[in-house]
């Protein structure tokens, strides 16, 4: 990155916090800093796990505890303990809390729309599409990559949303127990890894990587959500695996997939994996690829 790249962001952040109220004590016209009414709008009206709440917003223990246990003496949440675990602390939203977050709505809406009213027209529909693309991009600014138990209920929820999407999207269906398996046990060290990548505590991609001999393994359950594809996680994870794989002693990495999945077979291809011949008898592959000398 350049001096003047990182100029711009810092006159960015300037602009926006200064646009956005943020500096203000009484933001949205209330007594409170965007902080509190931050977390108060997160909340919202199914709760929230304290710990998902800090998770997601970026927040401190301690300062998140602060801003939960002031907006609780305002009457405006309430915190309970699970029955099950009481260190599982859930924060629901009281009648007034719901009443505020209601008028916050509306407040913030005015605050936009008087934005948007000192512009005409075009200039209004560019602003909102750079924000559009701005948010997008900054959102995988925040993605983080973790090597996982594939048993983890994360990483469940990941496969199952990979099973569905190749269901809807493989000519015939698909059925996972008709496809090659790639059992828990060969996805942990030293046999191999599962890896998720998550946006603000949210799940968006998931790969694995599985020894099938020594100095060869295999790429399983590479997958991107729709709503960040064509931002470059795909590649991300992908390198990310690929380092799990030296790590494990890995030389070369082999990979099946459908002709369904075109934008998977460009992304293998620009990452420098050639098609080779048929490797393995999987029911739904159309495609095989290989890369030697991992770097």
């Amino acid at each position: 990155m350049t001096p003047d790249e990182i100029a711009g962001v810092r006159r960015f952040n300037r602009m926006v916090t200064m646009r956005a109220g943020a500096l203000d004590d009484h933001f949205l016209g209330r007594a409170r800093p965007l902080g509190a009414s931050r977390v108060l709008y997160e909340i919202g009206s199914h709760g929230a796990d304290l710990r998902d709440l800090r998770r997601r917003l970026g927040l401190d223990a301690g300062y998140a505890s602060r801003l939960v246990a002031s907006l609780e003496r305002e009457g405006l949440l309430r915190v309970e303990q699970a029955a099950g675990d009481r260190r599982v602390r859930t924060a629901k939203l009281t009648t007034a809390g719901r009443r505020e977050v209601r008028e916050m709505d509306r407040r913030s809406d005015r605050a936009a729309a008087g934005l948007l009213e000192a512009l005409p027209v075009t200039q209004r529909t560019r602003l909102v599409a750079a924000m559009d693309e701005v948010h997008r991009l900054l959102r995988v600014a925040g993605l983080r990559i973790e090597r996982v138990s594939p048993a983890d209920e994360t990483a469940r929820r990941c496969v199952d949303r990979y099973f569905e999407e190749l269901g809807r999207r493989f000519e015939a269906g698909f059925d996972p127990t008709t496809s090659l398996p790639a059992e828990d046990r060969d996805l942990v060290p030293p046999s191999g890894a599962f890896l998720v990548g998550s946006i603000d505590g949210e799940p968006v991609a998931c790969g694995a990587v599985k020894m099938i001999e020594p100095g060869v393994g295999s790429l399983k359950r590479m997958w991107v959500a729709d709503d960040v594809r064509g931002l470059g996680i795909g590649r991300r994870m992908l390198e990310a695996l690929e380092a799990e794989a030296r790590a494990l002693g890995l030389n070369t990495l082999r990979l099946e997939t459908n002709r369904a999945l075109a934008e998977a077979i460009r992304l293998y291809r620009t990452a420098g994996y050639h098609e080779v011949s048929r490797f393995n008898d999987d029911p739904y592959a159309h495609h095989w690829f290989e890369k030697h000398q991992l770097r």
